[in-house]
Parts: structure tokens; sequence; C-alpha cells
């Protein structure tokens, strides 16, 4: 009973951050796309109870032991039914403690950290396991690497052969949950045979820990410090029960803060070449991030991903969208306008997506019962279309996309007395050189940045920072566009290409595309980030539209090759922004904004400080070799 009370107070706890963090729904926001059939479905139980066997033991082959709860269908007295069941299996690093909360929870997390009783009392087994090293598992945390995915295909299977399995696996969650999912799938284990991961990353470098070089202090930090954390709580009832597992406190002795003082390390020392190798991979992208990237292109089972525009992994969802070798319907991709901590938080409104229970419960009924529900016939891509609503498509960019060059002038707008310069954005190049400056600030601890990068979290600052960057936009240079004429929309990647003069050997770029409001309120659609050092691009990795210019130029930001500016020498670079789906409605205009930092979201720190000492940065404005926006415009333009 202790252990009992112990899990549901420190899961509360819990729960109640993450839901602080929610925003609230807006009973006018613009309609979307609703499914009532599995809405309703989803309450339609078959079993009156769930019940719960905690910290099975499940022995993997090298012998360390994770402990699992088994999640089972029940009847009125509480007994599980013993009927063979579907089986649902998640890997988790939060420690079971949120699984147990989630099942009580009804709101913006429901479904997410690996139990829906629903699903359960529907005719389904769910198998929540503590990944190694975290929880009550035994050994020590790999996070996400060679031995973890080994222990989650091995887990796939011993859920397989259990009496209450069928045979037939699936797997769920959020996060790092649906990371586990994505890589499971693309090993390809034999028992699984359908997925439904939610806001998760393939890339985790560029996605989140060295967003465009610069390691993000935001999330990172603060993400190891709770799962090391967590994982040292004890299991209580096994204590009071006389049955503690010494093999478990002798490997978190062992490795009592999993990453952390690397990750320190790499953070705040200036000189790599004093850092033993382990510390250097986490600095740059190494083959210590290749060995956790999945390869999406390897999965071949029924796949629905579920994104947010502003998610900390919003890099990798529509890539491991696009990637999947199936056709649309076997493959679905819904991409909302939220964080992490927030990502469905408007899914089951009458202006969103059906509920993330509902949703699962029609996939797995789908392709692990063989129900028809029509659930292959949804979207296949459902898309908060940013300064619109919910909206469906075929593909993702959406179909008659055509890219074209809007360049950056000195001329005013008109639009942006409040910024540190008002330039335009062009159809035309300048027809005089310029050279704006700008400086690295702190006003990001209030924009939509901060609120991406701290994984929605930093909206405990208030949603002002979120809406409207005009704060932030005092430390930034603005280009701003005419009002549009008429509906504009934008699908796709972006990509900024950018003539730089610094006064160091390096520095850093923060770059936001926003819609802007007649009102003035300045809202971000799309960001991206590079550290000038490095700048080098890989041709074979990159993409360009068809007036030869990049949609996407692929960094392999290797610090170990970076490439230090000539001080005073115009250099042109090239940076990525994230994929959007937005529309700029008559009136409004689109605006790109430049600055010197984005704390908390990335930081240069260590070398990249070294060398950059925050001086002021410059960019040249101009016509023999302008800076310009590669932008996505599906149909005529109005811009």
């Amino acid at each position: 009973m202790a252990s009992a009370h112990w899990r549901i107070l420190i899961g509360a706890v819990s729960i109640a951050v993450v839901a602080a963090f929610a925003p609230p729904t807006h009973a006018d926001d613009p309609g979307g796309v609703s499914a009532p059939g599995w809405a309703a479905d989803s309450q339609q139980l078959t079993y009156p109870g769930m019940t719960v066997d905690h910290d099975v033991p499940v022995t993997m082959s090298d012998g360390i032991v994770l402990k699992a709860n088994v999640y089972r269908p029940a009847d009125d007295q509480g007994r599980a039914i013993e009927t063979p069941f579907p089986t649902i299996v998640t890997m988790t690093p939060y420690t079971k403690l949120m699984s147990d909360l989630s099942a009580e929870s009804k709101g913006a997390m429901a479904g997410q950290m690996g139990i829906t009783p629903e699903l359960v009392r529907s005719g389904y087994v769910e198998v929540v396991a503590d990944v190694r090293g975290t929880g009550f598992s035994e050994g020590v945390w790999d996070v996400l690497g060679p031995r973890e995915q080994a222990d989650t295909l091995e887990v796939i299977d011993w859920a397989a052969r259990q009496p209450f399995s069928d045979g037939r696996i699936g797997m769920t969650g959020a996060s790092y949950l649906g990371i586990t999912a994505v890589q499971a799938a693309a090993h390809r284990p034999p028992a699984l045979k359908a997925i439904l991961p939610i806001i998760p990353g393939s890339d985790l470098f560029r996605d989140i820990v060295g967003t465009g070089g610069a390691i993000g202090i935001g999330f990172m930090p603060m993400w190891l410090s709770i799962v090391n954390g967590t994982k040292w709580l004890p299991d209580l009832q096994a204590l009071l029960q006389g049955r503690f597992d010494a093999k478990w406190l002798s490997d978190r002795l062992s490795d009592p803060a999993t990453l952390l003082p690397q990750l320190f390390d790499a953070l705040t020392v200036s000189d790599l070449s004093s850092l033993p190798p382990a510390t250097v991979d986490l600095a740059g992208y190494s083959q210590w991030y290749r060995e956790r990237q999945s390869d999406p292109t390897q999965i071949t089972v029924p796949t629905f991903v579920i994104g947010g525009w502003h998610d900390i992994f919003a890099y990798s969802e529509p890539r491991i969208y696009n990637a999947i070798p199936l056709p649309p319907g076997r493959k679905q991709l819904v991409m909302g306008n939220g964080y992490h901590v927030t990502a469905t938080a408007d899914f089951g409104t009458p202006a969103g997506p059906p509920a993330v229970p509902a949703l699962q419960r029609a996939w797995f009924d789908k392709w692990l019962k063989g129900i028809d529900n029509g659930i292959d016939g949804y979207g296949p891509v459902t898309l908060f279309q940013q300064g619109g609503g919910w909206t469906t498509a075929d593909t993702f960019p959406r179909g008659g996309v055509n890219y074209e060059r809007r360049y950056l002038t000195a001329d005013s707008s008109g639009t942006a007395p409040h910024a540190l310069a008002d330039g335009s954005l062009s159809s035309a190049p300048p027809n005089a050189a310029a050279q704006l400056t700008v400086a690295p600030g702190v006003r990001g601890l209030c924009s939509r940045q901060a609120s991406e990068g701290t994984a929605g979290l930093a909206l405990i600052l208030g949603s002002g920072c979120e809406w409207d960057s005009r704060f932030a936009e005092a430390e930034a240079l603005t280009f701003t566009t005419p009002a549009a004429e008429s509906p504009t929309a934008l699908s796709g990647q972006m990509n900024l290409h950018l003539n730089t003069i610094l006064d160091a050997t390096d520095g850093f770029w923060d770059v936001s595309v926003n819609d802007v409001a007649p009102d003035g309120t300045s809202t971000v659609i799309s960001s991206g980030q590079l550290t000038a050092a490095l700048r080098a691009v890989d041709p074979q990795r990159s993409s360009r539209s068809a007036n030869g210019d990049y949609i996407e130029a692929y960094h392999p930001l290797d610090v170990t090759a970076r490439d230090p500016q000539t001080p005073g020498v115009p250099t042109t670079l090239d940076i990525g922004l994230l994929a959007t789906d937005a529309v700029v409605q008559p009136g409004h205009r689109l605006r790109i904004d430049i600055y010197a930092a984005s704390i908390p979201r990335a930081l240069p720190i260590g070398v990249t400080a070294r060398d950059s000492g925050y001086r002021p940065q410059h960019i040249r404005l101009d016509p023999a070799d302008p800076s310009f926006v590669n932008l996505p415009i599906q149909g005529r333009p109005g811009l």
C-alpha cells in the first residue's frame, strides 16, 4: 500500500506540472478534422476493469533484468481475462510511475505515457517496461543506444510469447517512448505489426542537442537531470518485503549521472583537444548520434506519426513520415501547432483531430485486429495550417509548390519601428549595398524559440512571448514584405542564404519566419539556427529547388572539422529553416527576423564562445551577392 501511495504522489506532481503548461483551447479556433465514430468506439469498452501486474522481471540476453508492468483486461471482480489479446509494448526512461498516473489522466497527456485504460478494456494488453538503467530496471542507461534497441526487440519477442498475448504487437507513446517505437520498427521484429509514435525524433543531434551546431541548453541539461534523478527512486514495495535488488543499487552507483558530466564538459571547455573522445562526441554530430539515429526507410509496418510545428522534434517528424516506404493510409502524419508538452492539447476538441486514445484505438483495431474502421482513409496528411486551421492533404509538402526568392533589402518597410533594423523583404535584389549589425542579447528568453527549446516550459513566462515577437525583435534585424493581397500558402522547408561579416572567427545566427498581422503582432511560424564555423555543406545530402537554390543545405556539423571564418571578409551561409505549413492571409505580411543569439534554445558556449567572443555580427546586403530566403509557395503568390 505504501508503494502505491508513493507512486500516486510522484506521478500526481508530474501530471500537474505538464497540465500547468498546456495552453487553453480557444472556442473560436477554425474548425478541424474529426472522426466522431472513432471517438465513440474508444468509449465502447468490452471489459469492466483492468488489472496490473507490477514489476514483472524480463531477463535480457546479457543477464540484465528489466522490470515491466503488465496491464490486462479484467472482469467485474478484478480478475484478469485469460484470453490472449493483441499487446502494446512501451519502453520508458521516466519510470513506470508516470504510466500509472497517465492511466488516470483525461487531459492532454492521455494515452501518451504508456498506458491507455480504454485501450486495455477494449481488448488489449499493455506492457510498459523501464529501459535498462532507469526506473526499477537493472543495468546502465544506454540512452537510445544499440544495447537499449536490442532490449526493445527482446521485450517485443518476450511479450509476443506470453500466454496473455496473441502474438501481435503494437507500440505507442510520446517523445522518448515514440522514438523507441520508430527505432524498433526500423529493425523489423517479426511480431511488431503497427506503431503510433507521438512527437518522436530520429536525428537527435539536429532535433534538440546541437541545434545549428550550438548545444541546446534549454532542454538537454534539464531532461538528463530529471531522468537521472528519477532512476534513483527505489522500489519501496520490494524494500518493505525484504527482496531489494542489490544489483539495481550497484548499477546506479556505477553510473550515478548518465552523460551529465560529459555534457557539462562539452558545454564549458574551450579546447576540445583536452577532452576524451566520448565527450567530444557529444559536442558535434558523431558516431554516437549515428548509432541512435533511426532509419525510417526500413519501416514496413503501418505507422501513424503525430508531431508539431514547434515541437523539439519538428525537424524529424515530417522526415520520418516521408521516408517510410508505404502507401498513404498505411502511413499517416498529423502535424499540430503545439510544443513538446502541449503537442496534442487541442486533439479531441471540435477544432482538432480526434483525441489520442481514439486514434490509438482506431489504428490498432485496424492493424492488429483487422477491423475495417476507415482509419486508413484518414488524412493521410493532417496539418494545422498556421494562420488558418486544421486541413488535410495528400502529401507534405502539399502539391503545387514552387520555390521563389524574396530578397533582404535595407529599404524600410515601415512596419517594425520597434526593431533593431526595419528592412524589407522584396521580389527584387537591393539597389545599393548596405551593412547591418546585430549583437547577442537575452530577449530571446521571451520568444517562441524559447518555448520550443524548452519543450514548452518557457510558457511560464506568459503567452505573450509565444504569440508576439515584438519584444524580442528589439534585438533583431527584421525584413518584411508588403501586405498580402490574397491568401498565400507556404508548405515545406525554407532556406535563408545570408551574406555575413564577422569581427571574429566564429559566430551564431538565429533566424525566424514570422506572420505579421495588421495590428503588428509578429508570430513565428518557422525558425533555424547555424554556427558560422560549422557552415560546411554536404552536397550529396542537400536538396535544391528548380531555381537552383537550396531547399535544405545539409550541414555535417562535425565539431572536429570546424572552419573558422575570416574576420572582416564577407562569407555566405545557408541556414535551414524548419518545415512548415502556413497561410499568409490578406493584409498580413511575411517577416524574416535575424538574431545573434537564441537563449535558451541554443547557446554558443565552449569553443564557439571562445572564438566568437559574443561580438556584434554583420550582414551585408550586396546587389552583387544578395541575401535571400527561398520560399515554398503553393499556387499563385499574393505577396
